[in-house]
């Protein structure tokens, strides 16, 4: 049963983008502050990552139905995947009316995956570890650039400091999960992604300092990776 309904929660949350309005980022005007062009938010090419991990996440949840539905270990990650999924099938409505509730949704949907991701076995890679890392990842620079988005643009900081924070604060929460799951260098790899698209969009206007934390963390990052697949 648990594997019918993670695969029915995949399909519901790969699905979901279909069935609203689509989500392209939140409106300037959607802060009291608009945020226009914020140093936080990666260039555009970088969302399409979602279409890789749909796949894989509809690819993987199937398999796992027809070929893993009774194995104890897949049984172990299914109902936090599941959460975070159910939860990010409406993020995207969500997103449409308030920041705010998307931003916390966004973070529960992280929470989620890392646990799943936690706790998942160590076999079939290509069919479980990776399509839950590169998701946990994703997330982990999606929920720290929608934060970063919320400081910015209610006051509490600038858009660089929002940008400089949160930014930092998704390479410590990355540093930490790779080094914990030193078998999925997959996580490390979506959360790089993100951040080079970062780099990109700080071309212009320049921002030294979110691009200079950027590289660091794109090297920081492919270090603790290389590491603890490879070895030193």
């Amino acid at each position: 049963m648990k594997a019918i309904l993670l695969f029915t929660a995949a399909v519901a949350f790969a699905m979901s983008p279909f069935l609203s309005t689509g989500f392209s980022g939140f409106s300037p005007d959607q802060f009291p502050m608009p945020q226009i062009d914020p140093p936080v938010q990666p260039a555009g090419y970088a969302f399409s990552i979602w279409g890789l991990i749909y796949a894989m996440l509809l690819a993987g949840s199937g398999y796992g139905l027809l070929k893993r539905a009774d194995d104890a270990g897949w049984a172990s990650y299914r109902w936090p995947l599941m959460l975070s999924l159910v939860i990010g099938a409406a993020w995207i409505p969500v997103a449409g009316f308030s920041p705010f509730w998307a931003t916390v949704l966004i973070w529960l949907m992280l929470i989620g995956a890392i646990w799943a991701l936690m706790v998942v076995p160590r076999g079939d890679r290509i069919w479980l570890r990776t399509p839950i890392a590169l998701y946990a990842g994703w997330l982990t620079a999606a929920s720290c650039v929608a934060l970063g988005l919320m400081l910015a643009g209610h006051g509490v900081s600038g858009d660089r400091t929002a940008a400089l924070m949160c930014l930092a604060l998704a390479l410590v929460i990355a540093v930490v999960v790779q080094s914990i799951r030193t078998d999925s260098p997959e996580y490390a790899g979506a959360v790089i992604w993100a951040l080079a698209a970062v780099v990109v969009s700080n071309f212009s206007p320049l921002n030294i300092a979110v691009i200079a934390l950027s590289v660091a963390g794109i090297c920081i990052l492919a270090v603790v990776a290389w590491r603890g697949s490879y070895g030193t």
